[in-house]
């Protein structure tokens, strides 16, 4: 009885320690249960019900227990450590905490719409319904198709192929159409970045100037630019580990400013010395470009008003945090054909339909290997130069986000392609689809 007894308050106290150690983790888990759960519904249309077996049906996150009113969603782990997501009109949505004031009017981006009758990419009139000589389609349908065959495991929500402009291939699972917003994830940072690349155009900033962030100004990171904060190789300290407590999770599900988190970093070398992946750069950016402007209105409207609504992303919407930034690191959603949109805006070196947004320099720009990312990163694009995917040209490159969301540019075959999911590799072989889709236009 008496060892019976000793293993029992040994199992208690192992129970004990675990749930110690993982009590903190129960924050994080609520925090992106119910963000996820409120975005996916109020902006990607989706029932609760699909929501709870897909976006949220994954390890930890499926723990949490959720509930939702008119505008809102909340979610608890065991009970514990209740987290809510409010959605805002023209803002999406954002975790709150006890200093919220929902009567608070926050300003929010003036949007216009592109009505006219020419059809994709220009307009709002359709596609074009067209056969191109120099396309073998039965061998595009079986890349298409091969994309969706093991749902279970590639799990590949759309794939969309444009070639001289038009739209050789689509498809959707059911739930999604073309006009289904889609999370872009970690896209949305090259979204971010290309706004950088469109004021340098208009002659409003220089990117190799100082980064203006008041902390650095008595220490050695005030030599830091706001090129090196683009290659990612700023040399500052920052952990980006979605397993874990972390700097990036921390960020997206503590922090009421986004911008603020990276800034506090201690430089762990001088800038170009290291490469290191931060969404944490990313959204300090987004605070810089606000700091570009003398209100939070026209920093709200900038991103619409001279890129995404100039080249008809109209349903793109970057959410923001609970201060007003523009969460540039994650948060960007549109259609699957808008998506396609930013990639042909790159395809066509930053003319859109006779207009310059940006200046071709900047593609070349995006496009240059960042020292020791081993030919992998440019200015907050990927890069295949090193030959990452064997066998597809290197020439291409691509905006990417987590569970495989990808917008590739491929120049030397005039292609842009994209390609959704809630799945990535292994479980889907990115280098095997684009070969695949590839080899229809050779």
């Amino acid at each position: 009885m008496k060892t019976f007894k000793r293993i029992l308050v040994v199992l208690l106290l192992i129970v004990a320690l675990v749930a110690f150690w993982q009590y903190p983790k129960l924050n994080i888990i609520a925090g992106y249960a119910s963000k996820n759960m409120a975005s996916s519904h109020f902006i990607g249309g989706h029932d609760y019900a699909y929501i709870t077996n897909n976006e949220n049906n994954m390890p930890l996150i499926k723990l949490a227990a959720t509930s939702a009113t008119d505008r809102q969603v909340s979610a608890q782990v065991f009970g514990l450590m209740e987290r809510t997501a409010v959605d805002r009109d023209g803002l999406g949505c954002v975790l709150v905490n006890e200093d919220y004031d929902a009567s608070k009017v926050l300003p929010q981006p003036q949007r216009s719409t592109l009505d006219n009758q020419l059809p994709f990419p220009y307009g709002t009139n359709g596609k074009v319904d067209t056969v191109l000589g120099n396309v073998d389609y039965a061998k595009l349908e079986a890349a298409v198709s091969n994309a969706f065959a093991n749902a279970e495991v590639q799990k590949t929500r759309t794939v969309l192929v444009v070639h001289q402009d038009q739209i050789v291939a689509e498809r959707y699972v059911d739930g999604f159409s073309e006009k289904t917003p889609i999370l872009g994830w970690s896209m949305t940072k090259s979204v971010l970045a290309t706004l950088y690349g469109i004021l340098e155009y208009q002659g409003k900033i220089d990117i190799d100037m100082p980064a203006p962030v008041a902390e650095w100004q008595n220490d050695d990171r005030k030599n830091i630019t706001l090129n090196h904060l683009l290659r990612m190789q700023s040399g500052l300290a920052w952990d980006e580990d979605y397993a874990s407590i972390s700097d990036v999770t921390e960020m997206l599900f503590l922090d009421a400013d986004m911008s603020k988190k990276q800034a506090a970093k201690e430089a762990l070398a001088a800038p170009t010395e290291i490469w290191n992946y931060s969404s944490g750069t990313t959204n300090l950016l987004s605070g810089i470009l606000r700091k570009q402007f003398a209100t939070h209105q026209e920093y709200l409207d900038f991103p619409y008003e001279a890129l995404i609504d100039k080249i008809g992303m109209h349903s793109m919407l970057i959410e923001a945090d609970m201060e007003g930034n523009f969460v540039g690191s994650s948060y960007g959603w549109a259609n699957t054909r808008d998506w396609a949109k930013f990639g042909l805006l790159y395809l066509h070196n930053g003319n859109w339909n006779g207009e310059q947004l940006f200046d071709e320099k900047w593609v070349d720009y995006v496009r240059k290997p960042t020292t020791h990312s081993e030919e992998v990163y440019g200015g907050h694009f990927w890069l295949n130069a090193g030959g990452k995917y064997p066998g597809v040209p290197e020439d291409l490159y691509s905006a990417n986000g987590f569970q495989g969301q990808r917008v590739f540019i491929i120049p030397s075959k005039d292609l842009v392609i994209v390609r959704t999911g809630l799945a990535e590799e292994p479980d889907f072989e990115t280098g095997r689809f684009l070969r695949e889709v590839i080899a229809a236009f050779e």
